[in-house]
């Protein structure tokens, strides 16, 4: 069942990323572009996120637990280190150059774009990669 239920939200999740805009890199990369060609219809798809998120918290939290875990998962730390702030740097420049974040680009694995099969290798390979230097730092 909990197997079941994370599917369905991640369809859903997929489903929002590809109607918002936010699968199309030359959308994300327009409102990125705020002394260019800017496109402010992604702060409108960010607002809806936050406050989607704001509310939900506020509810779920007021659970005892979870439905289908036995404690709610957080972070196990608040501390904004090094590798915490690298890995938002690098995310945020990958965001900007490509115009794909993780999500939006699995979602556009859907539509057979050649640039999401690039970056979704692109970005395993990474991940890859960071794992073996996170064992040898």
């Amino acid at each position: 069942m909990q197997v079941l239920i994370a599917l369905i939200a991640g369809l859903i999740f997929g489903l929002g990323l590809v109607v918002s805009g936010m699968s199309n890199p030359s959308k994300v990369l327009n409102f990125l572009d705020i002394f260019g060609s800017f496109d402010a219809s992604l702060l409108f798809v960010m607002a809806g996120a936050v406050l989607t998120s704001f509310l939900g918290y506020r509810l779920v939290l007021r659970r005892p637990h979870p439905l289908f875990a036995d404690e709610f998962a957080s972070p196990s730390s608040g501390l904004i280190d090094g590798r915490l702030i690298l890995g938002a740097v690098m995310f945020g420049i990958g965001w900007g150059v490509v115009g794909f974040c993780p999500g939006p680009a699995l979602a556009s694995l859907t539509f057979g774009g050649l640039s999401a099969l690039v970056f979704v290798g692109a970005m395993l390979i990474g991940l890859m990669a960071a794992k073996v230097v996170s064992r040898v730092l």
